[in-house]
């Protein structure tokens, strides 16, 4: 090298080190000045970067509700955002190039892994972050992974299974979606996705129950998998879903389903500030009840036997504690709520109007966690966790230790020698016995024990368990093989005195076998199918004495048996991008069993005694009657863009199982009935249509839905029958047809310190006899209201987030008042006067209207401390209204009285601590 060069070299890089020191001097020294008076941070990141060149980089639902009220004279970006971030759990990193990286709890570490950019297989085969730290995962979210094999396809095939990062759960529910294309995919029960996208470089984003929005850079060459590991649970606690995701109403093909998760149901004031399922649930359109107290739902005009109610497999009669006043479910051990008021998937039969399926933990595979709370009325304790490597459990308690709650009844005397008491026991446990197969086991058990006086005690209890087993053939193919048993049984007993003083029984159980089979055939069908089997076994009623000095007669109504099973199979056709179709069959077939009695009427007659031919004699396991017919699903979902979607969907169904009441609501004193060849199945069908649209990227959310729906073989009662104790049930009831149809729309605020959502119902339930029942025509066989017919039903849900800590929740119901049957008048007849009442449900009690307040208050966010708290304070029916529940009527000095029956007339003040460990 000459002399010349070298010099020229020299002052070269003499000159280059003095500007790179030089500039790198006033990036230092750079400084900002300026007011920035109360505008949101994402409008002050976008300043600065204007003034500086900073680039931030953050998760903008997290400080889109950060207000920055700053005066900045020749103040670094590092001492502004200390001040700003100095009472928040938020911290920053700034890089070299002027980039801010804005994280919570800790800051980011900007050292990369000397292995970042290195891809040990162009096959991904796993992406698994359950164990790895924070920080570790921030870097997978911008990571370039290379996928599959290069050839000369023009679009792939992504699989991949999405768990929880804590748990190592499968997650049921995320939306896997990519936005330029708008290719979209829901995870199963076992987390399992597959999504068709072109070859080539893609930003994955994955959306799980109200968590954040994970992503995944990704340059996929061929069919390959991908195995995500994202938050379950809500991080940021101004969230609040209620959906399984913010994409979800728009893309599946089903419609009328609606999703619930605990943190969402935690928001809702409830009365004695205990969570509760079902009253949760009648926050959602579509969804009412007849009153206060009462047991069970009504579904876009279904009565309430017409819900299938299922708790991890278990189907629950009586899904209550105290006549309604709590659900059965403790809400600990709850993982996620699911209501099917149309497009019920295949799998699901033997109810005409809905689903309910609840889902409970199965526990974490990563450390023992305890949580519970105390409350004015109960006590709840739930333990969840491993048990070595592959198994994990999870056991919940709720009991109740005080009697006050009677009190604040409306003022009747016979309350005051009042005792109430109940509890809930669940248990679930899984055990992973190798990559491809899981065995699952749970046990339910909830029992009433309560009494309104001194002489009468009322008893009621589920007792459910089953076993599991799925089994992964390959990676198509799974399984689900489950057994179990269902029992529910009531008692009264009476005590008035010593001569009349006796036991009532009831008891219904039900051992049943399900085979389920996911089939993804390729992206464009997913194939499930399989088959199910119930067996009956009934006792409507038993009576016998109590005591020697009872004169009760022992009197036992006919135990009834039958077997009913059902074949199914459904697809999932992607027909293109936008129409997406779900087509299912199901084959029913019912034998009603002996040993029973079946009784021959003569035909075209009413049946009585005085029409009854013949009565014929079957033996245990004789077939006495087989009902049988297929069901029908089809829904269909069309996307007209990004944010909004058409759906339609028709079903029909048939129902083998019923209850026979005169009651609005379920009470303990119902009898369940099986079909027989006197009592025809119930057999309905359902056409709904819906639109659905996102706005403001996700913001809000708004939908409506209407549907019609035909009902036949229904039953309703004779005008002063007896159903208890009643052989003859049969010769009791009118066999009617009935009619729904309304309208559902929903209004849902996603993110923000205010949020909440606004659900109006528009629901009309009539009933008809049936033109060839050859028995009185009730209303001259004119169309009359159900019992439960509430045409209009309107509520708010709302909650404002004052701090991170602070939150306030407000619950607002109106409904028109149910039916009601008046007496209009009296008349003397035979040497006596009589009352004249007014056709069946003329008229209406008066119309229902309640607003419940509370305010929740978190404990402080310390991430180290014994256990994590918070507080539940409010009022149940803050405006102290007496909203009826019944109108009755009582002879007082020979005038008939009426009078208004109101269960809470005051306002019922709560208070409930929380925590978990």
């Amino acid at each position: 090298m000459t002399r010349n060069k070298l010099i020229l070299i020299l002052i070269f890089s003499l000159i280059s080190c003095l500007f790179f020191q030089t500039a790198l001097h006033a990036q230092e020294q750079q400084k900002i000045s300026g007011l920035f008076p109360g505008i949101s941070f994402p409008r002050f990141a976008q300043q600065v970067n204007s003034m500086t060149g900073y680039q931030f980089y953050y998760n903008q639902e997290d400080l889109a509700d950060l207000q920055v009220n700053i005066s900045a004279k020749d103040n670094t970006l590092t001492q502004i955002l200390e001040a700003l971030f100095e009472q928040t759990d938020f911290k920053f990193s700034i890089d070299t190039e002027k980039r801010v990286f804005i994280t919570k709890h800790k800051p980011l570490d900007l050292k990369l892994a000397k292995d970042f950019f290195e891809s040990p297989d162009p096959l991904l085969k796993t992406d698994s972050l359950t164990r790895q730290s924070d920080i570790e995962r921030a870097f997978s979210r911008n990571k370039l992974y290379v996928i599959g094999n290069p050839g000369n396809q023009k679009e792939a095939t992504l699989k991949g299974k999405i768990t929880g990062i804590e748990t190592g759960n499968p997650v049921f529910g995320a939306v896997v979606f990519e936005r330029t294309e708008y290719r979209r995919a829901i995870t199963n029960e076992e987390g399992y996705f597959q999504i068709l996208l072109p070859v080539g470089r893609h930003t994955l984003f994955i959306q799980n129950l109200g968590g954040f929005i994970e992503q995944r850079q990704i340059s996929l060459q061929g069919d390959g998998i991908l195995d995500v590991a994202i938050e379950e649970n809500i991080i940021s606690l101004s969230e609040v879903t209620v959906n399984s995701d913010r994409m979800t109403n728009i893309s599946r093909p089903e419609m009328g389903v609606q999703k619930l998760n605990i943190q969402s149901m935690k928001k809702i004031p409830a009365v004695l500030g205990e969570v509760d399922v079902i009253r949760s649930i009648l926050t959602l359109p579509g969804v009412q009840t007849v009153g206060e107290a009462s047991v069970g739902f009504n579904v876009r005009g279904g009565a309430a036997d017409q819900n299938l109610i299922l708790y991890n497999h278990s189907t629950i009669y009586n899904p209550s504690h105290l006549f309604g006043l709590f659900s059965a479910f403790n809400p600990d051990v709850v993982e996620s709520v699911e209501l099917y008021k149309a497009g019920i998937p295949i799998q699901y039969g033997g109810r005409l109007s809905s689903v309910l399926d609840v889902k409970a933990k199965y526990g974490n595979n990563e450390k023992i966690k305890v949580t519970g709370g105390i409350g004015l009325l109960t006590g709840r304790l739930a333990v969840d966790g491993p048990i070595g490597e592959n198994t994990t459990f999870s056991i919940g308690a709720r009991s109740t230790y005080s009697d006050w709650l009677l009190q604040l009844l409306e003022e009747n005397t016979d309350f005051k020698d009042g005792r109430a008491s109940f509890y809930d026991l669940n248990v679930s446990i899984s055990h992973k016995l190798d990559n491809k197969n899981i065995i699952r086991a749970n046990a339910y058990n909830s029992n009433d024990n309560f009494r309104f006086d001194r002489d009468t005690t009322f008893r009621y209890e589920n007792l459910n368990f089953n076993i599991g087993w799925t089994h992964y053939f390959n990676e198509r193919l799974e399984a689900e093989f489950v057994v179990g048993r269902d029992n529910y049984s009531f008692g009264i007993e009476g005590r008035d005195n010593p001569s009349n003083s006796y036991d009532f029984g009831f008891n219904i159980r039900q051992d049943f076998a399900k085979i389920h089979f996911n089939y993804d055939y390729d992206f464009r069908h997913k194939f499930n199918f399989g088959i199910q089997s119930t067996r009956y076994r009934l006792n409507p009623g038993k009576i016998q004495p109590w005591g020697l000095e009872s004169i009760v007669a022992p009197e036992e109504v006919n135990q009834e048996q039958a077997l009913e099973t059902a074949f199914y199979i459904g697809d999932n056709i992607e027909i293109s991008e936008q129409l997406t179709v779900s087509l299912g069959g199901r084959y029913a077939l019912y034998n009603f069993l002996g040993p029973n009695t079946s009784r021959i009427y003569t035909p075209g007659l009413p049946m009585a005694r005085t029409t009854l031919i013949r009565e014929e004699t079957f033996n245990a396991g004789e077939v006495i009657k087989t009902h049988h017919g297929p069901e029908f699903r089809i829904s269909g979902r069309y996307i007209l863009n990004n944010i909004s979607s058409l759906k339609a969907g028709y079903n029909t169904g048939r129902q083998f199982i019923h209850l026979v009441t005169n009651n609005a609501a379920i009470a303990p004193t119902d009898i369940w009935k099986l079909s027989d060849n006197n009592i025809l199945p119930h057999w309905g069908d359902q056409i709904s249509l819906g639109y659905y649209r996102n706005l403001k990227v996700d913001k809000y959310e708004f939908s409506i839905e209407t549907y019609h729906r035909n009902l036949r073989n229904l039953l309703d009662f004779r005008s002063g029958s007896t159903l208890i104790l009643n052989n003859t049930v049969e010769q009791a009831v009118v066999r009617s047809q009935g009619r729904a149809y309304g309208a559902e729309v929903l209004l849902r605020k996603n993110t923000g310190k205010l949020n909440g959502w606004i659900s109006y119902t528009y629901s009309r339930s009539l009933l008809k006899t049936a033109k060839d029942e050859p028995a009185e025509k009730i209303n001259n066989g004119e169309w009359y209201p159900n019992n439960f017919d509430q045409p209009h039903n309107a509520v708010l849900v709302g909650n404002y987030e004052w701090s991170k800590r602070f939150s306030t929740s407000v619950n607002a119901n109106y409904s028109t008042g149910r039916p009601i049957t008046l007496p209009v008048a009296k008349f003397e007849y035979g040497g006596s006067e009589r009352v004249f009442f007014s056709d069946r449900n003329a008229y209406r009690i008066p119309d229902y209207f309640r607003i419940d307040l509370s305010v929740n208050i978190e404990g402080n966010h310390k991430v180290r401390k014994l256990a994590h708290s918070s507080w539940s304070v409010g009022v149940y029916n803050l405006l102290g209204r007496r909203n009826p529940y019944s109108v009755y009527f009582t002879p007082v000095n020979g005038i008939l009285e009426g009078y208004k029956l109101s269960i809470f007339a005051q306002p019922i003040p709560f208070i409930s601590y929380n925590f978990r460990i």
